[in-house]
């Protein structure tokens, strides 16, 4: 299973997508899961691996996608109610309202992908750009590709105005050409004549990088790169914290991503942490939402 969830985890990380990695660091009998086992939280919710069966599941998604929200890792002690009397400061602490008088500590690792350049273009300022990215955490394309977090023109007159006008159209954070001003103002004005709107045009960035005055094409790369250091730093790449519910039966609160546990009564959805729970919810919903069942 272990083997499992991480060539999952190398899959994802190729592609370029966040997930958590869940570690079992700590067991107290009875408990149905053993130390190092492991499993996967994709953005959306979805675990695979094992970390416990349905009373730790719930929990370590919810916790993962919190732990995806803030970009931190944590700890997280699952356990029945009063067991935290020796937990640490640093330990998020987790009831259970299973049976089992059992405690399982995990350790919830997010991984929040490097953002991906793309370096368009031949010219010395485009080649060194594309060696230096790698350097300060990201990855790197040759050609234009919709998921790309920012995109840099440097064909210096070769199809630049088609590659920008792609660009523009999809959405992309940062889009820049390398050119002079000179040049910049007629690519715009070639821009314009194809139709994109002003709104579209002031996302283009040009000349791009930070102005150090005249430079060599290898400085104007460095200038680039130093402009999309900044400009990462300024800009949220950490999910939104995660959509969350209250279980009407237990009490828990449960993520709604990725739910399996669900029923709707009169048009309302609820979110539970377990079947059981929503077993008791369907079989006779006015004793925890307060109003009356048909028939």
């Amino acid at each position: 299973m272990s083997g499992e969830v991480l060539r999952c985890a190398g899959r994802l990380t190729g592609e370029g997508k966040p997930y958590v990695l869940a570690t079992v660091v700590t067991v107290v009998r009875p408990a149905s899961t053993r130390r190092g086992d492991k499993a996967l939280v994709t953005a959306d919710g979805e675990l695979t691996g094992w970390v416990g069966g349905a009373c730790s599941e719930p929990i370590v998604v919810r916790e993962a996608l919190r732990a995806l929200a803030e970009g931190e890792p944590r700890l997280v002690r699952i356990g029945p109610p009063g067991g935290d009397e020796d937990a640490p400061a640093d330990v998020v602490l987790a009831e259970s309202m299973c049976a089992s008088e059992g405690i399982v500590e995990v350790l919830l690792e997010p991984q929040v992908p490097s953002p991906l350049l793309a370096v368009i273009g031949d010219s010395p300022a485009a080649r060194t750009l594309a060696g230096l990215a790698p350097a300060v955490d990201w990855r790197v394309a040759r050609e234009l590709t919709a998921d790309a977090d920012a995109v840099v023109v440097a064909t210096m007159g070769h199809g630049d105005e088609e590659t920008l006008a792609d660009a523009l159209a999809a959405p992309i954070a940062y889009v820049g050409l390398v050119a002079s001003s000179r040049r910049a103002a007629v690519v715009l004005a070639g821009l314009r004549e194809r139709g994109l709107d002003e709104e579209a045009l002031a996302r283009l960035r040009s000349p791009a990088g930070l102005d150090l005055g005249p430079s060599t094409q290898e400085e104007i790369a460095v200038a680039v790169l130093a402009e999309l250091v900044a400009w990462r730093h300024t800009r949220g790449e950490l999910p939104a914290p995660p959509a969350e519910a209250v279980d009407p039966v237990c009490g828990m609160t449960v993520a709604i991503e990725g739910a399996n546990e669900v029923a709707v009564h009169e048009g309302v959805a609820y979110y539970f942490c377990g079947a059981h729970c929503r077993h008791r919810f369907e079989a006779d919903p006015a004793q925890f939402v307060g109003i009356e069942t048909a028939g």
